[in-house]
Parts: C-alpha cells; structure tokens; sequence
C-alpha cells in the first residue's frame, strides 16, 4: 500500500514499502513537459532534461554519474507531454546518496554556457537521428496530424530552429518556473522506509518558496470534420505508416476499456491485426497498436512498415477490422483473454520497482487518484463484451482517422487510402 506526506512547502513524497527487494527506485517528477511549452522554445522541457545532467551546486556531471553508476545503479531522465522525471535505480542501502543527487540536480542545476552550448548540439544530432530513423518519425508526423498547430502536436525534442533560439536564460526562467516544490513528487519503490525517505526530503527540499497556482495548459483541440492524410514523401524500402484516432483521457474510465481494445486489435502477435496483417496475409513484419493518455484527451494508435507496393492494401485490412470490431462483438474465449493478458502483464510489470515506481510516479504527477493493482483489476473484471463494442465505436470514427506516412506514395495512393479511411 503506498503511503503519501505532502511537505509544507507542497512537495509531496510517496513510498511503497517492499522491504524483500534488494533495489529501491526513486524519481524527481516535475509536472511540467513538451505540452506546457510556448512554440518559440518548443523542446524546452527536454533541453533542461540534458542540461541537468550536466552538473549541480554541489555535483559535477562525472560525480553525478559514478554516485549512482559507481555503487551498481542506474541513472536516467525523460520527458514526455505532461511531466519530466529524474530517476535511478540503486541497492537499498544506497539510497540517502543517490537522493541527495538527483535532489541537488533538479533544484541547483547550473545551467551554464558552454553546457547549454554542447547540448545544443548533441540535441540537434538527436533531432536528425530521428528524422533519419523513419519508423519513429511517422510518430511525430502522426502527433501533427492528431493536433495541429497546438503543443501535443510538436516533437518533445523540439526542432532546429527552437534549438538555435532556446539560451540560458529561458532554461533558468523555465526551471524557476516550473520546478517549485508544489509541481515536484518524489516517488520511490522498493526497499525504502517511508519515515527516513521523507525526513530527508524536509532536509533537502528545504525550499519554504510559495506554493504556486497549479501548472496550466490549454485544453487540447480534437475537432475534426473528415479523415487527414500527411505523406512525406520519400525514396524507402518501406513505407512507414501510423494511423490514429482521438480515445479517452486518464481520467475517463472508458480508459481501461480501450487498453482492452488495443490487446484485441494489435498489442500483441495473438491480436487481430497481427494475424490478418502479417500471418496470413504476409503484408508486413511489424505492426502493433498502442494507447496514449493524457490529462484532456488520448490516442489509439496502429502502426506499421509495410512494402510500398501493398500499402493500399494493408490500409484496407486494417480498416475492415476496425468495423469489424465495431459491428460485432469478441467471442468470448477473445474477450478472456484480453483481460488475462491486461492482468498478467501488469501483475508481472509491477514486480519490479522501477517499473512500479513510473507506473505510480505517472499517477502521482498527473494528479491522478493513486489506485492500487487491484483495483485496476477490479475495473477490469467489471468490464463487458458490450463496452468493447461500445468503446470500439466512440474510437474508430470516419471524421476522426488520422493518418501519417513515410515513403515514395503518390497522389493516386492518397486518393486510395482517403477513400478506404471515409469507409470506417
């Protein structure tokens, strides 16, 4: 059972106590990430992610990494839409250390010139890796395509140009910001002691600055009147597709019905897509789908890379499961096993404290009410055949297809493909 303090200052520290484990895993969220950002410093939230690690009030970048690689652990950082976290993962009798570090990194990082001048550089090399790396691009293209011309719809590491505008200043702004002790969370799993950890955050999070007003962000934009296409046209072996279509937000209970949908469809090799797509039609080696979620809106997701020849083709498979799932129900046998799937991979994930820690952490930060397992679980067995059915159909809408691709596809395959997509 987790247990939460929330510090004077509005810092809030949440422990689950699993005194058997010989690790601990422990983030530094902040409630801040790529949706939060103004256009001109889009890739702001993962600038400073880098740049913290390059060195604190009282760690250099080389301490910093061999306090917590140095005693067997592991140490890492991420950015997604909505929050930014600061992690490792060490033997429990390291851990007073290793906090201290990732405490002195998020609240004094130093932020100086010639860093933020090297990072630049390697974040622009990371920008071009992805660009070159076309079954992850399709993503951010997708992104674009789901929320134009609004922050969810911009790559998390920003582009060249932001790159070359973010200075030292904006990440200093942005850390005083955003990075106050009442939009942080630390969150630890494993063999911690809920006392101790939280008798060292009053230490180290000593910070009385006031409590600021909840970070805000506009409301995403999901209104749509036809099927979108983007096709960045490209000579490849493959063409690199994803399609999308607006789902629930964390914060709607149908959420846990379209992760029973997405292991139906295509989160697995014993899911619909993979056998119709891949098995017996030969038409790709790889194509799965997956769910995203955040604070006001979500995304249903298919992707794929598919032979440029048969991309018509594989669209058009994939649309008939789409309303076939939504015209008829799953057999029971299909239904059992999705929701024993759901329940193995999460029992099994939770095993292990980091990957307990970022499930929790996620909830925490997102203001989320902490559910345990199994009341998860107990979601889950409430769940019918008619609410996959239900689900399936307030997802797989026509107006709401979203489709982006990479690959040498002409305007004879887009006309194809816009047709297929106006037949769900």
């Amino acid at each position: 059972m987790p247990k939460e303090v929330r510090l004077e200052n509005g810092l809030r520290v949440v422990v689950d106590e699993m005194p058997h484990m010989e690790s601990v895993s422990i983030g530094v969220w902040c409630g801040v990430g790529g949706r939060h950002e103004m256009k001109r410093v889009c890739g702001i939230s993962h600038f400073l992610e880098h740049i913290v690690f390059k060195g604190s009030e009282s760690y250099t970048c080389r301490q910093i990494k061999e306090g917590i690689e140095g005693v067997g652990g592991a140490l890492n950082g991420f950015t997604g839409e909505e929050y930014t976290c600061f992690l490792a993962k060490v033997p429990h009798e390291h851990l007073q250390d290793v906090f201290a570090i990732l405490a002195d990194m998020v609240q004094h990082p130093r932020i100086e010139k010639e860093d933020v001048e090297k990072e630049r550089l390697v974040i622009l090399e990371e920008i071009k890796m992805y660009k070159d790396l076309p079954s992850h691009y399709v993503h951010d293209l997708l992104s674009g395509v789901l929320w134009p011309k609004q922050p969810l719809g911009r790559p998390l590491t920003g582009d060249e140009k932001s790159m070359h505008d973010i200075s030292g200043k904006d990440l200093r702004d942005y850390r005083n910001k955003f990075y106050a002790p009442s939009n942080l969370a630390v969150v630890a799993c494993g063999g911690v002691n809920m006392d101790d950890l939280a008798e060292k955050a009053e230490k180290i999070f000593a910070s009385k600055a006031k409590s600021r007003k909840a970070v805000q962000h506009k409301p995403a934009d999901t209104a749509q009147k036809k099927p979108r296409i983007l096709i960045n046209s490209k000579s490849t072996e493959q063409t690199h597709l994803a399609l999308g279509f607006h789902s629930p937000s964390r914060f709607d209970e149908d959420s846990y019905i379209a992760g029973l949908v997405n292991i139906v469809m295509g989160a697995n090799m014993s899911s619909r897509l993979f056998q119709e797509v891949r098995e017996a039609r030969s038409l790709a080696y790889e194509i799965h789908s997956s769910v995203k979620e955040y604070n006001d809106t979500g995304a249903f997701v298919i992707s794929a890379g598919i032979d440029n020849k048969n991309v018509v083709r594989a669209i058009e498979v994939v649309v008939a499961q789409l309303k076939k799932i939504k015209r008829a129900h799953v057999s029971k046998d299909e239904f059992r096993r999705a929701k024993d799937f759901y329940r193995g991979q999460l029992r099994m994930a939770l095993e292990d404290t980091l990957s307990r820690m970022l499930w929790l952490g996620e909830k925490i930060i997102s203001k989320e009410k902490i559910s345990l397992s199994h009341q998860v679980l107990d979601i889950i067995d409430r769940i019918t055949i008619e609410d996959i059915m239900r689900v399936a159909n307030k997802i797989f809408i026509k107006r709401g297809a979203n489709l982006a691709l990479i690959g040498p596809a002409s305007d004879k395959i887009r006309q194809r493909l816009q047709r297929s997509l106006e037949s769900i």
